[in-house]
């Protein structure tokens, strides 16, 4: 038996403008977007093999605290870019500020927080 990740669902502030700065960053396109569990939206945006659920609820969101000392937190979402510094420039001019800079085996990353307080990484494997 083998598996492979088809998504990841996380709640958002508003789907629509964290789908689209996706779009713009990673090149990534919407899958579907429509009405969700108990009256809220969701927008599935990504490649064509996996995607990221994005999900917010019609009632008014409250901050979580850190998920790193949350059991079941999400801590990070870890994405592969092909040209790291290309996608730290798209991420730096979209106002997301940049952190953590790392190069070893077997990859260059950095991470990053969204309007949101999700973190990303982005690694670069090889070159």
């Amino acid at each position: 038996m083998s598996a492979q990740l088809e998504h990841a669902n996380i709640t958002v502030t508003n789907p629509e403008d964290t789908a689209a700065w996706m779009v713009k960053i990673f090149g990534w396109h919407i899958r579907w977007q429509g009405d969700a569990i108990a009256g809220g939206r969701t927008v599935h945006v990504g490649t064509q093999n996996d995607y990221i659920a994005l999900y917010t609820p019609k009632d008014v969101l409250e901050t979580a605290p850190s998920s790193y000392t949350t059991v079941g937190g999400l801590n990070h979402i870890g994405i592969v870019v092909d040209d790291l510094d290309a996608a730290e420039a798209a991420i730096k001019s979209h106002g997301f500020e940049t952190k953590n800079h790392a190069d070893y085996e077997p990859g260059r990353r950095f991470y990053f927080h969204d309007d949101d307080g999700v973190e990303y990484e982005l690694v670069q494997y090889g070159g």
